[in-house]
């Protein structure tokens, strides 16, 4: 099983990376701000405005280290890709699985089985610890018809229905978002999903996180030899990850959005932590990326048994377990991808 390494977060805002044999090296000016070696990480995620050193980014892409850029504010700007690896074969099939609906519908109609499954969970996960603060009736209302809704989505055989059931799905589950959100309701209050800009708090949160996912979604499928780039439920649309979109829809209501809430709940995530601009927009200030992304690595590294696998592995490694098995299933080891179901 692959080993779980280390995500370097660079937020300082006029810093450069750059090369210096094994390691690499974070400046300021004339300031050395740190040093670590490129064997010790997985991911290096910048949020700065000056950005690398072609060496330093050739390197991590030879060595298959995800380096991803955003601006300070947090807007996701580029990803560094390196060689493919893995057999021509096997993205040969998965391009012939794209182009064909009647194919495609047999992979994502299981990785919205997984989504709608996890959302369920989600919300039974709240009914079980907190019944007595929200209200309970609805919860279960909407629980029930995600359930419903379940064999209806692996019955369907067309990719149009299918895009139309998850929709309807993740309107019923975000239905009851805020009543999820405990605490803090005045500065954390969730009326509907929106995004390009997130016009709240909640949202700003959800969309920074399901942006970080994204990258690791994308990472771990050129790790196992499939091109991020060709999905099967979203479509082809120029950078767009679209396989990766479609791998992490079961990973949002248990990797992302239970973790939201706890950062919530907690109080660990304040109002004071987001800032508006002027556009409507509302973004994480400097100091709500650092309390998120150091809770965020934190969270990947706890162990949890894998539902398929029943093996013992952290959660940050679902994204690998998860584009392994589909490069399985395509090249014909499994008979169907088995989503992640989490319990």
């Amino acid at each position: 099983m692959r080993k779980l390494l280390n995500t370097l977060y660079v937020m300082t805002e006029n810093c450069y990376l750059s090369l210096d044999g094994e390691n690499i090296v974070i400046q300021d000016g004339e300031k050395k701000l740190g040093r670590f070696p490129l064997h010790t990480l997985e991911n290096i995620i910048c949020f700065t405005y000056k950005g690398a050193s072609p060496a330093l980014m050739g390197a991590c892409a030879e060595r298959k280290i995800g380096m991803s850029f955003f601006s300070p504010r947090g807007a996701f700007l580029a990803r560094v890709i390196g060689k493919e690896y893995g057999n021509v074969l096997l993205r040969k099939e998965q391009y012939r699985i794209s182009d064909d609906d009647d194919k495609s519908v047999f992979y994502a109609k299981n990785m919205i089985v997984g989504k709608v499954f996890n959302s369920r969970w989600s919300i039974e996960r709240t009914l079980r610890d907190h019944a007595y603060r929200v209200d309970a009736e609805r919860l279960k209302r909407i629980s029930n018809s995600l359930y419903n809704t379940l064999p209806k989505i692996d019955s369907t055989r067309k990719l149009d229905e299918l895009r139309g059931m998850e929709g309807k799905a993740a309107e019923q589950y975000f239905s009851v978002f805020d009543d999820m959100i405990l605490n803090q309701k005045e500065e954390f209050v969730f009326k509907t999903r929106n995004r390009r800009p997130p016009l709240d708090n909640v949202n700003a949160l959800l969309s920074f996180a399901y942006t970080i996912l994204a990258g690791d979604c994308a990472n771990a499928l050129s790790s196992v030899g499939l091109d991020s780039y060709v999905g099967f439920m979203h479509g082809d649309r120029p950078g767009r990850v679209s396989l990766a979109l479609d791998l992490m829809e079961e990973m949002r209501p248990v990797l992302v959005d239970r973790f939201i809430l706890t950062l919530i709940n907690t109080r660990a995530i304040q109002g004071i932590h987001f800032e508006k601009q002027r556009d409507g927009a509302v973004l994480l200030n400097s100091d709500g990326r650092k309390i998120f992304l150091s809770a965020w690595q934190n969270h990947k590294k706890e162990t949890i048994t894998h539902p398929f696998l029943k093996e013992k592995i952290e959660w940050g490694l679902v994204p690998y377990v998860q584009a392994l098995l589909l490069a399985r299933t395509i090249r014909g080891d499994i008979d169907e991808y088995p989503p992640f179901l989490w319990k």
